[in-house]
């Protein structure tokens, strides 16, 4: 996400490398390239003027400190600037009402229906809530059995009324059902039109007022760019949502409407879609995205990543093999499936701060593990337990399985010892252990 800006940010920022000082010239050079990125990323003119404006009047006014280059200094006040303007701090939802109600709100295409899902899924798995979707979309053919479909993928119960056209008493409705079924989420998924018109707005206005929501989020699709914008404020001015879902950051998108539309509906961006999978969700964190954005990487989410799929008992079993020099290839595979349940590849080495930058040319697939993967299944029990007895007779064996070439089964077995004496040296990491894998399995393909 946000690849065209990131590269244009660096190249702007470049100007001031070398430079022993900042000086009004250099700095508006540097500012004046900065202004043309946010505009390619369809960053409104006047937000963009202003932003610059901002760093200019922080950067002439500092104290270049000798252990800080300019350079270094402009890429931090760029960096602050850009996490105040998409909110600062994170902000959460309230869950607070028994049931706690939350409305989405969006044009169609937007991504609401699919978003509702996911939201489901992440109150459930991540936060132990008992979530209701809701069909209040009585328009468009097959929102309902869409619903239904997305409900069964992520085993959350759907309430629907396909005879009912009427969304207010519908919404009422599921909200009696969950309350004497012992639901404590409800999430009401409404219509949408292709565009705005005053019979949407006027039903979505009557549900909200009926059904009082805890929470009402506005699904936006961030690759509509400036137009997102423009919908948020209209939508914002008749429901005045509590905050913003942009869907599908991980497509084609210029950015633009990420960074600018806290400042123009003054509402926090709260969650962010980053792919078609239900568990492509994630909450907006301004600073982590601008850390991002300028090639920072996010090491924190994915230290978090990392931790939901740790697993203490695993961990200790795996210590105990580490210790006896039992580490085999069916652990391998165990922490291969660990990685990939953190999410896409792509994603991963984006938070990997220098990586994306380094990595930006280089096709990097969600399957990359597959070649891994088919080499270990070609192995019997017994080799993958005790791989010291593989020998060129079973390599020749294993690659004639696999379909892949004796040199990459090579390639594998001496990244596998390489590996389990990384391993074995950091004992007692836990989920430091997957962490310090992936950067070992660099190159392995």
């Amino acid at each position: 996400m946000f690849d065209n800006l990131s590269d244009k940010l660096d190249k702007a920022l470049h100007v001031l490398k070398g430079h022993g000082k900042i000086t009004e010239v250099n700095v508006a050079e540097t500012l004046k390239e900065v202004r043309k990125a946010l505009l390619d990323a369809d960053v409104n003119f006047k937000i963009a003027k202003e932003f610059t404006a901002k760093v200019k009047d922080k950067a002439i006014g500092a104290n270049v400190l000798t252990t800080l280059q300019p350079g270094q200094l402009m890429v931090k006040l760029v960096k602050d600037e850009l996490a105040e303007l998409m909110g600062g701090d994170a902000a959460g939802v309230d869950l607070s009402g028994n049931p706690s109600v939350i409305l989405m709100s969006g044009l169609q295409g937007s991504g609401k229906t699919t978003f509702s899902g996911k939201l489901a899924n992440y109150l459930k798995t991540k936060k132990n809530k008992k979530p209701l979707l809701v069909a209040c979309d009585i328009y468009r053919p097959a929102a309902i059995d869409q619903l239904h479909v997305v409900g069964e993928q992520i085993g959350v119960e759907v309430y629907s009324e396909r005879e009912n056209k009427n969304p207010v008493s519908i919404s009422q409705n599921a909200i009696a059902y969950a309350k004497s079924n012992g639901y404590n989420i409800v999430i009401v998924d409404t219509a949408g039109r292709l565009a705005i018109d005053e019979q949407m707005m006027t039903e979505i206005a009557n549900v909200h007022q009926a059904i009082k929501p805890n929470e009402t989020l506005f699904v936006v699709d961030s690759m509509t760019g400036q137009d997102a914008v423009n919908t948020a404020k209209a939508f914002n001015d008749r429901l005045n949502f509590d905050g913003v879902v942009l869907t599908k950051l991980d497509g084609d998108t210029r950015g633009g409407a990420a960074i600018t539309i806290k400042s123009v509906v003054n509402k926090p961006i709260k969650f962010i879609g980053t792919g078609e999978k239900m568990d492509a969700i994630d909450v907006f964190y301004p600073t982590r995205m601008a850390d991002r954005i300028l090639g920072m990487g996010d090491v924190v989410s994915l230290v978090e990543k990392a931790q939901e799929q740790f697993d203490e008992e695993e961990a200790r079993k795996l210590q105990k093999k580490i210790a006896k020099n039992e580490f085999g290839f069916d652990d391998f595979l165990t922490q291969i499936q660990q990685i990939k349940k953190m999410g896409s590849m792509k994603d991963l080495v984006g938070m990997i701060p220098g990586a994306g930058k380094a990595l930006k040319d280089v096709e990097i697939e969600d399957d990359a593990f597959k070649h891994i993967e088919a080499i270990i299944y070609s192995m019997t029990p017994k080799e993958r337990q005790q791989p010291t007895l593989i020998d060129v007779k079973r390599k020749n064996r294993i690659a004639k399985g696999s379909g892949r070439s004796v040199q990459e089964v090579n390639q594998l077995m001496k990244q596998f010892q390489q590996m389990s004496k990384m391993m074995k040296m950091m004992q007692g990491g836990g989920g430091k252990n997957l962490m310090s894998m992936m950067g070992g399995m660099r190159g392995m393909r």
